[in-house]
């Protein structure tokens, strides 16, 4: 049990059975988890919560960004949350957190999804939107090592639908 100085912990378990330990409150950044904690009450303490879904790689990397954030104010449905998704600029430590290789990135943005973590979430969708903004579809491509199997003549008609979508 916690003193009253001493953080509450909980034990989290991955996928692949590792075993985290981490401070209750940042956990919390997760709804999903903050959800278990809630409707298990106080009973919650001393058990192991697994997360199914998530390496442990990728969960201590989850953690990491949560523990930079845990003073960060709840993430809400307002007005200037809905100004501030619609630009893709991200905060300077958030910037080189998301600095991983492709696969991290992209289970960092599956994990913050399934454990609901709206703000993390955001982070790692703008760092995507950032790769590709600007680029052309064969730059996109080649970033993301997608194969194209379009025909020329498909791609072509393509092209010829979405032409109002081009910057002109």
């Amino acid at each position: 049990m916690a003193t009253e100085n001493a953080p509450v912990m909980i034990t989290l378990q991955s996928n692949d059975n590792h075993i985290i330990d981490v401070e209750k409150s940042v956990a919390e950044r997760s709804l999903l988890i903050k959800n278990m904690m809630d409707d298990l009450g106080e009973g919650a303490i001393g058990q192991t919560v697994p997360i199914p879904n998530v390496t442990e790689p990728v969960l201590r990397k989850v953690i990491e960004w949560c523990e930079h954030h845990r003073h960060d104010p709840p993430s809400t449905n307002d007005d200037e949350s809905d100004n501030r998704k619609k630009t893709t600029d991200i905060d300077e430590w958030d910037q080189k957190f998301m600095q991983v290789d492709q696969e991290m990135l992209f289970e960092i943005i599956l994990a913050s999804n399934y454990l609901d973590i709206k703000p993390l979430l955001d982070v790692g969708c703008k760092t995507v939107a950032n790769m590709i903004k600007g680029k052309s579809p064969e730059e996109i491509r080649k970033t993301f090592n997608i194969t194209n199997d379009f025909t020329p003549e498909e791609e072509e008609q393509i092209r010829r639908e979405n032409e109002w979508a081009e910057d002109r």
